[in-house]
């Protein structure tokens, strides 16, 4: 029922730019806030940014602020990750979820690397 499938990964050089989609089904999208989380080789999952249900209020992890940017289109049901100035350690599999459904895609592989 629920599907959350993202895309847009890839190798990227460092300094370099991406930005990472998740197509998300089986449930009422614009109800939702929505995350991403990345997880790094070795590393627990960690949340990397937030935003609500219609855009008004977004939050970064520290380790992303004023690199990345989370936007939604509630029409098309698709939550974005606009990745700047990546540096190596921006490297994992990213995930995006809805709050409070417990359910995980696949994730996109993120790679930095020179």
């Amino acid at each position: 029922q629920v599907q959350l499938v993202e895309f847009g990964g890839g190798l990227v050089q460092p300094e370099g730019s991406l930005t990472l989609s998740c197509a998300a089904s089986g449930f009422t999208f614009s109800n939702y806030a929505m995350k991403w989380y990345r997880q790094a080789p070795g590393k627990e999952r960690e949340l990397v940014a937030r935003i609500t249900s219609f855009g008004g209020s977004t939050y970064y992890a520290d380790s992303v602020k004023g690199r990345f940017t989370i936007s939604r289109d509630n029409g098309k049901n698709m939550v974005y990750l606009q990745m700047n100035s990546l540096k190596p350690e921006d490297t994992a599999l990213y995930y995006c979820k809805a709050h409070m459904i417990d359910y995980w895609g696949r994730g996109t592989l993120v790679t930095i690397s020179s």
